[in-house]
C-alpha cells in the first residue's frame, strides 16, 4: 500500500511540474524582475519584485510605495488551465481583495474584475500591463462604476528594471 502511494505521489508530482511548462504559463514572464515603478511625470512612487514560485506555475508580486502612505500589497498570478485564462489574487492594507482575470491580447495582458462595495455597489476594475521595447513594462489601472460606459484612471506606472 505504501509503494503504491508512493508511486502515485511521485507520478501526481511529475504531472504537476510538465503542466507549467506550456506555451500560456510564459506569457506573463515579461513582468518578471525587480523594478523601480514611476508615475507619469517620472517621479518614483514604488518598487516592486515580481519572481516566479511554485515551479515555475505561480508570479508572485510585492509592491510598496516610496510615500510615506506606507500603502504595500501583494498580487499571486496564475494561468488557470480548465479556463484558459490568467488569474489574479491582489491583497493589499487598506484591506482591498481584487480578483481578476483575462489573459494575453498579442500585445499586452489585461485582467478584469469586480470589487462591490460596502455600500453595495460595483466597481469594475481593468489592469493592463504592455510590455515596452526597451524592457520596460507599462501598467494602466482602470476602473469603472458605470458597467464599463466610461472609465478612469487609478493608476498609471511605468516599471524600469532596478
Amino acid at each position: 500500500m505504501q509503494k503504491v502511494l508512493l508511486v502515485w505521489l511521485i507520478l501526481l508530482t511529475q504531472i504537476s511540474f510538465a503542466t507549467c511548462e506550456l506555451p500560456e504559463h510564459k506569457q506573463f514572464n515579461f513582468w518578471l524582475g525587480e523594478w523601480d515603478v514611476f508615475d507619469k511625470s517620472g517621479k518614483l512612487v514604488g518598487q516592486n519584485s515580481v519572481n516566479q514560485d511554485y515551479n515555475n506555475c505561480v508570479i508572485k508580486e510585492t509592491y510598496r510605495t516610496v510615500t510615506e502612505s506606507g500603502f504595500k500589497g501583494e498580487s499571486l498570478n496564475i494561468f488557470n488551465q480548465s479556463t484558459k485564462k490568467w488569474h489574479q489574487s491582489w491583497v493589499d492594507n487598506t484591506g482591498l481583495l481584487l480578483l481578476l482575470d483575462g489573459g494575453w491580447n498579442g500585445h499586452a495582458m489585461e485582467l478584469r474584475g469586480e470589487v462591490i462595495g460596502s455600500d453595495g455597489k460595483t466597481t469594475l476594475h481593468k489592469i493592463k500591463w504592455v510590455p515596452q521595447k526597451n524592457g520596460d513594462v507599462h501598467q494602466v489601472w482602470d476602473s469603472s462604476t458605470d458597467a464599463g460606459t466610461h472609465w478612469n484612471n487609478l493608476f498609471y506606472g511605468v516599471y524600469q528594471k532596478r
